[in-house]
This record gives C-alpha cells, structure tokens and sequence, in this order.
C-alpha cells in the first residue's frame, strides 16, 4: 500500500471513530496539544488512560465481588474513571459510567454489574481501535510520511 492510500485509510478511520461515537472533541484537542518537540503526546497520554483504566476496572471488579457492597468506593472508581476517559475523548466509555454512577447511587447491585460489563466491553473496543489507529500512523510515518489531520 502506498503512503496515499496510507494517510487516505487513516482520516476514514479517525472520521469512523468519530462517527460512531467511540471519541470526541476532547480528542482533537488532545492531538492539537501534540507537536513536534513532543511527538508522542497522544500515544503516552492515551497509553496512560489504557494503565489506569485496567487498574480501575480490576478495583470495580474487586469491589462489587464482596459480600457487603461499598457504594461510595464504587462510585468513586466510577468517577475517576468516568473523569479519564472524558479527558481523552473516549465518548462511550465516558456515557456508560454515567448511567453506573446512577446505579451507584440507587446501590442498585444488578444495575452496577450490568454497566460493568458494558463499561469493560466499551473500554475494550476503544482500546483495539486507538491502538489501530495509532500502528497506521506507525506505517506513514515509517514510510517517510506525515500524520493528515
């Protein structure tokens, strides 16, 4: 594949990412940060949400495994997740832990492992598809190319 179709297959798929609500604004505002004394801004910052976003669900995990439910601890793992994924632009992620912390505060058990779930299946889609994005980039500019915004 040539640099072109390269660069071409990356703004499809970045608009597609877009379009289907896996990021938003909160994303471009990311990449405009990034230049060239700080190359590699979004990956880092991006890889850094994949870090803490695994930590927090494992917690989640952990939490809503015990006997006697602690809500409050919960909800704040919720938060600081929900807090996370808005900074990147991960936009569905961001939504899920919105309707978890409802189930939060109802301490609605069946509801929070529910939108753990989802939260883990969301989390999970728009981790493979950044990290897609992010080996195309890899192939244009290891092709002598530069990022199309």
């Amino acid at each position: 594949m040539d640099l072109v179709q390269l660069q071409r297959q990356l703004v499809e798929y970045r608009t597609s990412l877009y379009h289907e609500g896996f990021l938003d604004e909160q994303y471009t505002q990311l990449q405009e940060l990034q230049d060239e004394n700080n190359p590699d801004f979004v990956v880092e910052v991006v890889s850094l949400f994949f870090e803490d976003s695994e930590r927090l669900l494992n917690e989640l995990t952990k939490a809503l495994e015990q006997q006697s439910i602690d809500f409050k601890r919960v909800d704040a793992h919720v938060h600081q997740l929900k807090g996370s994924s808005s900074s990147i632009g991960a936009q569905r992620v961001q939504k899920v832990c919105i309707a978890f912390r409802n189930y939060c505060e109802e301490q609605n058990v069946e509801g929070c492992l529910k939108c753990l779930q989802q939260v883990r299946h969301e989390y999970s889609l728009v981790k493979t598809k950044l990290e897609s994005m992010f080996q195309l980039e890899q192939q244009i500019l290891s092709a002598g190319g530069s990022i199309p915004m």
